[in-house]
């Protein structure tokens, strides 16, 4: 299985041809080369994780990729067919295997309201939280996806996290709001923390291939 990283929290993984894309939103470019995709991931609705656009352009590439994200997802993207997943579902989509967990993003502040968001953990390799610190319970992760920046966290927060899951490896994803230096800042951070476990930090930047 191939792993590309795209911009901000965007995700493509391949094996044998087949596609799954996680979390195409719009502060990732127009995905153009999405034949052969069987599935799409989305964590949830916030448009910085999918865009009808972006939703549109893969399945015009793939008609019969299935769509699957938590209730809020369902609701926000109503004019779209998608599969409801819930914390504790494993599905086999394609040939991939997933699994979801967590259930709730982050707080983001008191004033705005908590909505659905789902990890999901594909073929027990990959961990991607979505917008959370769920930790897969009972899982040893292979490679972690750990949010770099955004408005619902810390750095501290995400390097306890990683403390927490202690992957073998990890990279950094949702860094689009950082600038460069702040990106150096808190791979330097996640560096730390992912060897602490022993792990290796991998900065990858989009358009970064990892063979898995």
């Amino acid at each position: 299985m191939r792993l590309t990283k795209f911009e901000h929290a965007a995700l493509l993984l391949e094996k044998s041809g087949k596609k799954l894309f996680i979390d195409p939103g719009s502060f990732t470019t127009a995905i153009t080369e999405a034949a052969g995709t069987v599935a799409v991931v989305i964590t949830h609705e916030h448009a910085d994780h999918w865009t009808p656009e972006q939703l549109n352009r893969i399945l015009d590439a793939s008609p019969d990729a299935v769509i699957y994200g938590p209730e809020g997802v369902v609701n926000a993207a109503s004019g779209f067919d998608i599969v409801q997943v819930s914390p504790g579902d494993s599905i086999e989509a394609g040939g991939f295997s997933l699994r979801f967990f967590g259930g709730r993003h982050a707080i983001i502040h008191s004033s705005i309201p908590v909505i659905d968001n789902v990890g999901v953990l594909v073929d027990d390799i990959l961990y991607y939280p979505g917008d959370s610190f769920a930790v897969p319970e009972g899982v040893a992760v292979d490679l972690l996806a750990a949010p770099a920046g955004a408005p619902w966290m810390k750095i501290a927060e995400t390097m306890d996290f990683v403390l927490e899951v202690a992957p073998k490896r990890a990279f950094p994803t949702h860094e689009m709001v950082l600038s460069v230096a702040a990106k150096k800042m808190a791979n330097d951070r996640l560096t730390w923390a992912t060897e602490q476990g022993g792990g290796t930090f991998l900065p990858l930047e989009p358009g970064d291939t990892l063979d898995l």
